[in-house]
């Protein structure tokens, strides 16, 4: 039975890149029994597992790789694979594109039941359908989220460029030193610029012409196999949604109307929320909130932005219009900080972070007047290489992982 995994295995380890390592290799307990990391399709989990096993197991005999969607898998069952490979005496076993096999929540607590003193690896898509099963599994698994390459990772996978990740509070208080060593060794301002149309998946570097093409691949995936089948919807279902999407990336700043929403796609309100819904689970949509508290302010965002830059340009691009420049500023931003911090909107300015601080974005000609006498209150200005007071370059927020 193992004959054919093993070679399948050694056909895809051989080539995984080693330098680069992601934000989130140090930070997951390497140790623990059962690891599951999630994040959506091209963000970088394959590579990162199997660096994982290049460092720590080099040896087929001792860890397996092998893809959910594997035919291999699919005809000898995933208990049964792991039974075969863990009576061999493999340590340990990795399982790619885990929701994409049938009851999978039931195999993978079998397998951890039965062979305690092994290693299970999983990974897969932010799919609802994953989301779905972690609560029935999560006290067997330690679950981590892998987001796709913030600015500061983009230098050091395309120009080597090595640079320290910054706390959000280090960063406002001395915003003008790091400024200054980033721009000392990088053209910061041009390369921000190519970050933002084509450097949140670390597939750019296969090929940038057909960067924006395979993003959209990615929304046509998620689309048709995450949120179709786990909302068990028709085409039908799918147009509206792509609408919902072309309404979003079109606007400088989508606050959504429920109402008119449900008139312009002919449906219910109730199916409006459910599709947005649908849509931030799956991480094509950031939905932003008030800082508020009570169920109507979780139930309605105040504005909704795509997840990242590279989507936003690559519907855009697909629309044959230009991206509004707040629009991919903002999305920038909050894609950037909330992963580290908490970002909802806020009564004056444009967001606020951590519940009490007060930031307004815009280009390097942007006053004050949005944000006077606000306290703890900044400007995230585009185009500004190196800033002064509370006038702090955008691109650094990319910085923060």
């Amino acid at each position: 039975m193992l004959e054919k995994p093993f070679a399948i295995h050694n056909n895809t380890v051989k080539n995984v890149p080693l330098e680069f390592r992601r934000y989130l290799y140090p930070r997951i307990d390497w140790k623990s029994n059962a690891i599951c990391v999630t994040g959506a399709r091209g963000v970088g989990k394959t590579t990162m597992l199997l660096q994982y096993y290049h460092d720590h197991y080099a040896d087929v005999e001792k860890c397996l790789y092998i893809s959910a969607d594997n035919p291999e898998a699919a005809g000898e069952g995933l208990f049964n694979l792991a039974s075969e490979y863990f009576n061999f005496g493999g340590q340990a076993l990795i399982i790619d594109e885990i929701h994409k096999y049938p009851d999978w929540q039931t195999e993978l607590k079998n397998i951890i039941d039965t062979f305690r003193g092994k290693q299970l690896l999983v990974s897969g898509s932010s799919s609802l359908n994953l989301k779905k099963g972690k609560a029935d599994l999560s006290r067997r698994f330690a679950y981590y989220d892998l987001k796709g390459l913030s600015f500061r990772e983009y230098l050091a996978l395309k120009r080597s460029k090595t640079f320290p990740a910054i706390k959000l509070g280090d960063m406002l208080n001395g915003h003008i030193k790091h400024a200054q060593a980033i721009s000392a060794h990088a053209t910061v301002l041009r390369e921000f610029r190519d970050y933002l149309s084509g450097g949140y998946y670390p597939f750019f570097l296969e090929s940038e012409s057909a960067y924006l093409q395979k993003v959209l691949n990615i929304i046509e995936k998620t689309l048709y196999e995450d949120v179709a089948v786990i909302g068990n919807m028709k085409p039908a279902n799918i147009t509206a949604i792509k609408k919902i999407l072309w309404l979003i990336a079109g606007a400088a700043s989508f606050e959504p109307n429920i109402d008119k929403l449900s008139r312009e796609l002919g449906i219910s309100k109730e199916y409006v929320y459910r599709y947005l819904d649908y849509l931030e689970q799956a991480g094509i949509v950031t939905a932003l909130r008030s800082g508020a508290k009570g169920y109507k302010f979780l139930r309605k965002p105040e504005k909704l932005y795509l997840e990242n830059t590279s989507l936003l340009a690559a519907v855009n691009g697909s629309l044959k219009l230009e991206a509004e420049q707040g629009a991919v500023r903002e999305t920038f931003f909050i894609n950037q900080v909330s992963v580290t911090d908490r970002v909802t909107t806020a009564e004056k300015g444009d967001f606020a972070v951590n519940g009490s601080l007060i930031f307004e974005i815009g280009g390097s000609g942007k006053t004050t007047k949005q944000v006077k006498g606000v306290k703890n209150s900044y400007l995230a200005l585009d185009k500004m290489e190196i800033g002064a007071g509370n006038r702090i370059p955008l691109y650094l927020f990319g910085f923060l992982y």
